[in-house]
C-alpha cells in the first residue's frame, strides 16, 4: 500500500509552472493525508487486539481497578469471552472514596461486597456510546440496573460522568467514568 502512495505521488509532472507546482502541492498533501489515516488505522487495530482487563492495565489510570478485580477473582471472567460493557472508574475516581474504603474492601472478608461493586460496573453484550445514549438504565450483572441519564451531551451513568467512551477490546467495550458506581 506505501508502495503505490509512493508511486503514484512520483508521477506527478515535475516542471516550473506555477499551477502544476500548485497541483503538486495539492496532490502531495492529499498523498501525506492518506499515508496518515492509513498508519493512525493500524495503531488503533493494534489496540483493539487486547481484552478488558489488559485494555485497562495497558491504559495505565486503572491501577486500582485492577488491583479490585484481582481481590474480587474476577480478572478470568472478564478476560473471557465476553461480550461486556464496562463502566471502568480510574484510580482518581476510587480516590474521591472516603479514606481506607478501598483498602476495606480490599479484604479478603469484603470479596461479596466487592464483587457485588464491581459487577454493578458490568453490562453483559457490548453496549456501543450511540447505544448508551438511548437508554434510561441499563441491567448490570450484579442484577441492579444502573441509571442513564443524557443532558446537553453530557452523559452520566448514576452519578458518574461519562468521560470516554468506546474504548474497544476483543471481548467488548470499555466507557472510562469520573466516579466508583456503588449499588444500593
Amino acid at each position: 500500500m506505501t508502495y503505490r502512495i509512493d508511486l503514484l505521488c512520483r508521477t506527478l509532472d515535475i516542471t516550473n509552472n506555477p499551477r502544476r507546482i500548485t497541483v503538486k502541492r495539492i496532490y502531495a498533501t492529499i498523498c501525506i493525508a492518506i499515508a496518515m489515516t492509513l498508519s493512525t488505522s493500524n495503531i488503533v487495530f493494534a489496540q483493539t487486539q487486547k481484552d478488558i482487563v489488559d485494555t485497562a492495565v495497558s491504559a495505565g489510570g486503572f491501577k486500582t481497578l485492577a488491583a479490585a478485580l484481582q481481590a474480587a477473582g474476577l480478572v478470568d471472567t472478564l478476560k473471557g469471552a465476553g461480550p461486556f460493557t464496562v463502566f471502568a472508574p480510574t484510580d482518581e475516581a476510587f480516590a474521591k472514596l472516603p479514606t481506607g474504603t478501598v483498602e476495606e474492601l480490599l479484604k479478603p472478608e469484603n470479596k461479596q461486597k466487592l464483587i457485588s461493586i464491581l459487577t454493578y460496573h458490568v453490562v453483559a453484550g457490548s453496549v456501543m456510546a450511540n447505544d448508551v445514549v438511548k437508554l434510561h438504565e441499563a441491567k448490570t450483572v450484579n442484577g441492579q440496573d444502573v441509571k442513564i441519564m443524557v443532558d446537553g451531551g453530557k452523559v452520566m451513568v448514576d452519578n458518574a460522568n461519562v468521560v470516554k467512551t468506546d474504548i474497544q477490546c476483543t471481548n467488548g467495550v470499555i466507557h472510562v467514568i469520573d466516579t466508583v458506581l456503588l449499588p444500593r
